[in-house]
């Protein structure tokens, strides 16, 4: 059984955990093994438009390390400070054929909602501080 339900209040949570739990109970019982996925609502297409429109502006506009940079090299670049403000490691590796260092860093596909969220109000901060 593969379901996906997105919840919008305790209510409807707390009724579809209670179905759940109808249909989970017997199998574990059973010795059957289950996994169970719960996430955060993901990014949503507004969001992402406004993440875009706001890096492309900031790609117009600002130069960083005395040059202009695309619209996608601004957002590894921001996505990486936002990561470490938030405490989160930003991996810089090898690179794979031997030359130079690589970053890796998170997707923002990846991210939920929220983290969408504060993602651009620290862009717009930074770009409001610079």
């Amino acid at each position: 059984m593969t379901h996906i339900t997105t919840l919008h209040n305790p209510q409807e949570a707390h009724q579809t955990l209670q179905r759940l739990w109808g249909w989970l109970k017997p199998r574990l019982l059973q010795g059957q093994r289950i996994t169970l996925s719960v996430e955060e609502e993901r990014r949503n297409l507004p969001q992402n438009a406004l993440l875009h429109a706001t890096l492309q502006d900031i790609a117009a506009r600002r130069e960083w390390a005395g040059r202009k940079w695309e619209t996608e090299v601004w957002k590894r670049l921001l996505v990486a400070a936002w990561m470490r403000a938030n405490g989160d490691q930003v991996l810089v590796v090898p690179a794979l054929d031997g030359h130079g260092v690589d970053v890796v860093f998170q997707r923002t596909s990846r991210l939920s909602k929220a983290q969408m969220a504060e993602l651009i109000d620290f862009i717009q901060a930074w770009d409001a501080q610079a």
